[in-house]
């Protein structure tokens, strides 16, 4: 059996996100805030309703630990600009990327990225794969679109895998 190049990036994409969703599922909106360390990145609301990540333009050390809500805006956060770059549009600036609030809203924006990246690769053929990635290797000739797949699967396997683990941490803690 063959299967092409594109199939088996969709494939793990599809592998990947099943194994997010189960997390998604079990999350409670209090597990988004939760501080596990002194030390962490959060995401924290401004006066006019917006949520704002912390961050640092050189990585700090120690490095924060990040809460599920910083993580689930870093996801938008590369995610929408992927797409972007995928659908050869401008892509956002970070600060234009903003988190939807705990819970409920933050999970749908989440599932809706899905929705698009889906779109984005049901566009896709064999030959596309080969070009050059325009993201996140600003046009390296050595870097190609299948690359960018394979690193848009591997990013959220990570932070899938970050969000569980804060997840069932807060579970088993004492509160």
């Amino acid at each position: 059996m063959h299967t092409s190049p594109r199939e088996l990036v969709r494939w793990q994409f599809e592998l990947t996100w099943s194994l997010f969703e189960y997390h998604l599922e079990r999350l409670e909106p209090e597990d988004f805030l939760w501080e596990p360390a002194a030390l962490c990145w959060t995401v924290r609301q401004q006066p006019d309703g917006t949520w704002v990540p912390d961050w640092a333009d050189t990585e700090p050390d120690p490095v924060p630990v990040p809460t599920i809500g910083w993580l689930s805006w870093h996801i938008g956060w590369w995610w929408s600009v992927t797409i972007d770059h995928a659908q050869g549009r401008t892509p956002r600036d970070r600060t234009e990327v903003t988190w939807p609030g705990e819970g409920t809203a933050a999970v749908e924006w989440l599932r809706g990225l899905r929705t698009d990246w889906l779109a984005v690769l049901d566009k896709l053929t064999d030959a596309d794969l080969e070009a050059v990635a325009p993201f996140p290797w600003q046009n390296d000739p050595q870097h190609t679109v299948a690359h960018m797949l394979g690193w848009v699967n591997a990013e959220l396997m990570k932070n899938a895998a970050e969000i569980g683990q804060l997840r069932m941490v807060r579970a088993a803690s004492p509160r």
